[in-house]
């Protein structure tokens, strides 16, 4: 009995192993990005409650993602993310349909080009990424200014964690840019992440994310489940879960 106790306090204290971020299915803050990274060779499944407000304004209800997320290199890691569509939206109730009876997908990517402290020590990690870049529509092209690619960013980001005493602070930049008229996410984002030292698995997070101001938190349990809320705006509520395996 001892021994199980002894083992299960080993797996609550283990060091946190980093955000996933609701709308994207990426490493990252609540909704910014942030130049984490996962270690080498995971897997993420997971799925996620999307409050409408956290969503592009044409997207007038609740909705669900799920995803498929992994760290091929330690400097780049790869997702596919699909976000559920309802009737009501696609105008499809007169016809009988109810419910969601479709989806939205797709890939995003990240690339670290600096580690943190690699060429002195205050230098922060770097990573460059996109989500949902292209659209089938047109033939396929760049996500424009309407019609598909919702979900569209680049951008480029920073973190650098600060020793203060015992305790850590990540501190996060960002800048993001898309060419969207209904979801316009261009402009800089900033962010806090802390872990307590008591208690690595929990990370409380606020940020701005160039849109808009979102608190919230993440818990990593049995080194394993990953669970995440957001409180965008300090209003509404959406958060998700996530299983990591880790591959090496």
């Amino acid at each position: 009995m001892r021994h199980k106790i002894g083992l299960l306090i080993v797996l609550l204290s283990f060091p946190i192993m980093l955000s996933a971020q609701m709308t994207y299915g990426v490493t990252g803050l609540l909704h910014m990005p942030s130049a984490e990274m996962q270690r080498d060779k995971t897997v993420m499944l997971g799925g996620n409650f999307l409050n409408k407000a956290l969503t592009p304004p044409t997207w007038n209800f609740n909705t669900y993602n799920y995803y498929l997320n992994v760290t091929i290199f330690p400097f780049l890691e790869v997702a596919y993310t699909c976000t559920l569509f309802n009737a009501e939206s696609l105008n499809l109730k007169r016809y009988g349909y109810s419910g969601f009876i479709n989806q939205d997908r797709y890939f995003s990517f990240r690339l670290r080009v600096l580690e943190e402290g690699q060429f002195w020590k205050y230098m922060p990690a770097v990573v460059l990424g996109t989500s949902d870049p292209f659209t089938t529509s047109g033939g396929g092209t760049v996500a424009g200014e309407k019609g598909n690619g919702y979900f569209s960013r680049f951008f480029i980001a920073a973190t650098k964690h600060i020793q203060i005493g015992t305790e850590e602070v990540g501190v996060h930049a960002a800048y993001l840019y898309n060419r969207r008229k209904d979801y316009k996410l261009n402009g800089p984002a900033l962010g806090v992440t802390y872990s307590p030292s008591f208690h690595k698995p929990l990370t409380v997070i606020a940020e701005y994310d160039s849109k808009d101001f979102s608190m919230g938190a993440t818990y990593l349990l049995l080194n394993h489940l990953h669970m995440q809320f957001e409180m965008q705006r300090m209003k509404w509520f959406s958060g998700g879960l996530a299983f990591k395996i880790y591959l090496k």
